[in-house]
């Protein structure tokens, strides 16, 4: 099992210089990952842009993984091509993509962007191979019913080989979400429900939908859970994620938000107190 550290790109520490440090803690206290929310409206917090603050994480540390779960329909996938190849190049190969179709209505029907699930993962699903193209670093060219591409060459291509990886993430019983998994490098299934004792059959069916979907088993995948575990209080933290592992987990993203600590967005966020569950370290230390 592999451990990161999941938190949002809006509210009072999330500035890069911030999150920065935050993912500085982070490597010196054992996790392996670093993975931010993408958010553009909607909050009444301050909100920084995701691909700026890994930028300061890519250059604050030299091994933890990162990424951010991003919603490919309201980017141009030529200008994420861009970002995320600068991003990996920055890091000699250490990101993450984590993509889905987005949620609520502020960064869609409020923008001016498209409002229909279904045509958002008809846009994803067209984005991502438009991104997997220009990523090859090959001549490229695609025509499809949102995006079109003359013949082109994006260089340089990434580091990572065959290609920077892909986790989807989608709420489980939706199934078009849990197909578009089994194409992909990895899952980051999302429920309803908090409580383990509810997730884990939920988690359970998910798995079990998306491995009957899959066309080659042998090949590397990743799953993600999102959860809260007790920085002082190890042995339950090791309890916790190593019932997901038995499952098939093979990522814990530890959530460092008000929700981790029972609060709301909108209640006064205790900074030291996110911080002190960094510096704590993962469970299984």
């Amino acid at each position: 099992m592999h451990y990161a550290i999941y938190t949002p790109n809006f509210g009072p520490y999330t500035s890069p210089a911030n999150l920065a440090e935050m993912a500085r803690e982070a490597e010196a206290a054992g996790w392996d990952g670093f993975f931010l929310w993408d958010h553009v409206a909607g909050w009444s917090h301050a909100i920084f842009d995701p691909w700026v603050s890994l930028t300061a994480v890519a250059l604050a540390t030299t091994r933890l993984r990162f990424g951010c779960i991003t919603p490919v329909p309201r980017r141009r996938p030529w200008k994420l091509a861009r970002e995320t190849t600068s991003l990996d190049q920055l890091s000699s190969g250490r990101l993450t993509l984590i993509v889905g179709t987005g949620i609520g209505t502020a960064e869609w029907d409020d923008l001016g962007e498209e409002s229909d699930p279904r045509k958002r993962g008809a846009m994803l699903d067209e984005g991502l191979e438009v991104l997997t193209g220009l990523w090859s670093g090959d001549p490229f060219g695609y025509s499809g019913k949102h995006y079109h591409v003359k013949e082109t060459r994006f260089l340089p291509a990434p580091v990572q080989s065959p290609r920077i990886p892909i986790w989807v993430g989608g709420f489980w019983p939706h199934k078009a979400p849990f197909r578009r998994m089994a194409r992909w490098d990895g899952m980051f299934p999302l429920f309803e429900e908090w409580e383990i004792d509810k997730v884990l059959p939920l988690l359970r069916e998910a798995l079990a939908y998306v491995r009957e979907q899959r066309t080659d088993l042998s090949a590397p995948f990743d799953v993600a859970i999102t959860g809260v575990t007790p920085g002082d209080a190890p042995a339950i933290a090791t309890e916790i994620v190593s019932t997901y592992a038995a499952e098939g987990a093979t990522w814990w993203l530890e959530g460092i938000a008000p929700y981790r600590l029972g609060l709301d967005f909108n209640d006064e966020w205790p900074l030291e107190a996110f911080h002190e569950r960094i510096r704590q370290g993962p469970p299984q230390s």
